[in-house]
């Protein structure tokens, strides 16, 4: 209920609000879990959509929506950008990821195991059809993320724009041992592995063609899992708490 209520309510509020008040252009952070488990890679933004979970699906109603918006008054301008995995945190080091709980994420598990936080890092599924036996996705550099997103903001400036829907991406697979060892290399710590099954759920492999973003937004991800993993450490080397502080 809580992703209905905060995804699927909340935008058709959000939607409500600026018709009332003639704001007609959006850029709408839909997700590559609208593609569900694909049966071919790359994923390209003209592949079925079939979500598998109850986020997927409501990234997935609310692209409905926005497409449905569209059609019934051309004036709005939408682009919808399905993020792939967005992981890193800004170089400085003072912006970064500090998830509340327990991470549903690779890549702030791995930084709670660097920092002294967790003990180990739980790997669902070593049994896949993938070169090491993990899953495979496509982590995008936040700030990556950020300059796609100042390229979909231009793109509403076109008037032929409409609704119009772009991956982003590196259009790369690396597999949860593979974003493991870089980060290992970025760090300098030793992340201990505690293997389990699959997850009902999760993809085998996951990635996505950027050629459209290339293409229509001139936008293309300038860094790599390298990149990602130095920036993550740096941000958590420098904050192993996140925001609060080991007392809390």
């Amino acid at each position: 209920m809580v992703y209905y209520n905060n995804n699927l309510i909340g935008t058709i509020v959000l939607f409500e609000v600026m018709a009332a008040h003639g704001c007609k252009k959006l850029v709408f952070s839909s997700s590559a879990t609208v593609y569900g488990w694909p049966k071919k890679v790359p994923c390209t933004e003209e592949f079925p959509l079939s979500a598998v979970n109850p986020y997927g699906r409501t990234k997935l109603y609310v692209e409905e929506i926005c497409r449905d918006i569209y059609h019934a008054d051309s004036e709005w301008k939408i682009t919808l950008l399905r993020y792939f995995n967005p992981v890193g945190a800004h170089p400085s080091g003072h912006i970064g990821e500090d998830p509340r709980g327990i991470p549903n994420n690779l890549m702030p598990f791995v930084q709670q195991v660097a920092v002294g936080r967790r003990p180990a890092l739980t790997v669902f599924g070593t049994d896949y059809s993938t070169s090491d036996g993990t899953g495979v996705r496509d982590y995008i550099h936040v700030v990556d993320l950020a300059d796609g997103h100042i390229a979909a903001l231009r793109k509403l400036d076109d008037p032929k724009t409409g609704c119009e829907v772009f991956n982003l991406g590196t259009g790369k697979g690396t597999s949860v041992f593979e974003m493991v060892t870089a980060f290992e290399k970025a760090s300098g710590k030793k992340i201990p592995i505690v293997k389990a099954g699959r997850r009902p759920g999760d993809a085998e492999t996951v990635y996505g063609s950027t050629s459209k973003a290339e293409k229509e937004l001139n936008w293309k991800a300038k860094y790599g899992i390298d990149d990602m993993c130095r920036d993550q450490w740096n941000w958590a080397s420098k904050n192993p708490y996140g925001y609060g502080d080991s007392t809390k």
